[in-house]
């Protein structure tokens, strides 16, 4: 007998820049929420850094954050630097109605990500 196989962890990346004081502003707020939802893999991505792995993906605004279930990318976009938004992002990206984003890109981002964070 063979059971329904466990759905892939929520990856939470935070794509961001050393040189941003925003970023590094940030980082205890993710890190903050990371402890609040222990089952899902949080990333902090210096997108300099990591630029091969970042690769196509640009971005414009910090933070941006990646939301992907497995190699599923659910979100991508700047977010407020703070607690309240990340959390609310996180509960509504980690149901199984949500639909990942159709953007070839995003979606190999999601999936070097996923990789990571097994």
């Amino acid at each position: 007998m063979t059971g329904t196989p466990a759905p892939p962890p929520l990856v939470v990346a935070c794509l961001c820049a050393q040189w941003c004081s925003s970023c590094r502003e940030y980082r205890a707020t993710f890190d903050e929420v990371a402890r609040r939802f222990p089952d899902a893999r949080f990333l902090w991505i210096d997108i300099e850094d990591e630029a091969a792995l970042v690769d196509d993906i640009e971005v414009e605004t910090f933070p941006t954050l990646l939301i992907a279930a497995g190699a599923e990318p659910r979100f991508l976009g700047p977010v407020a630097p703070h607690v309240e938004a990340l959390v609310a992002l996180v509960r509504a990206h980690a149901g199984d109605a949500v639909r990942a984003l159709p953007d070839a890109p995003v979606r190999a981002l999601a999936g070097r990500l996923a990789t990571r964070a097994a």
